[in-house]
């Protein structure tokens, strides 16, 4: 039997990306959390519908949208607004949110 070679993850990312620090592989990371950020609304949003048992064309007649539309919230591939999300999760009975800014303090979104 062939033997594998193992190459351990941060130099296979350093390979495809750039090291840490270059312009490449800063970007990279954004854009990865950004993509991680997206889906974890999505999934909130996946659940609080399901919890209410709504279709996601219900939700979307909620707030004035298609279907497809929260199909792609939900997945996390269609950027979210403030003002959308605030809709969508009104819509969903969640009365208030609020933004975590860290060492700035909390803010209400609505």
């Amino acid at each position: 039997m062939a033997q594998m070679k193992l190459i351990p993850a941060d130099n296979m990312k350093d390979k495809l990306w750039g090291k840490r620090g270059t312009p490449e592989r800063e970007a990279m990371e954004a854009k990865l959390k950004e993509d991680v950020n997206a889906y974890i609304v999505g999934e909130a949003i996946r659940k609080a519908r399901l919890a209410q048992n709504l279709t996601q064309e219900q939700l979307g007649e909620r707030i004035g949208v298609q279907r497809a539309q929260i199909s792609k919230l939900e997945k996390g591939t269609s950027v979210i607004t403030l003002p959308t999300m605030s809709r969508v999760f009104q819509a969903l009975g969640i009365a208030t949110a609020t933004l975590d800014l860290g060492v700035a303090g909390k803010i209400a979104l609505w």
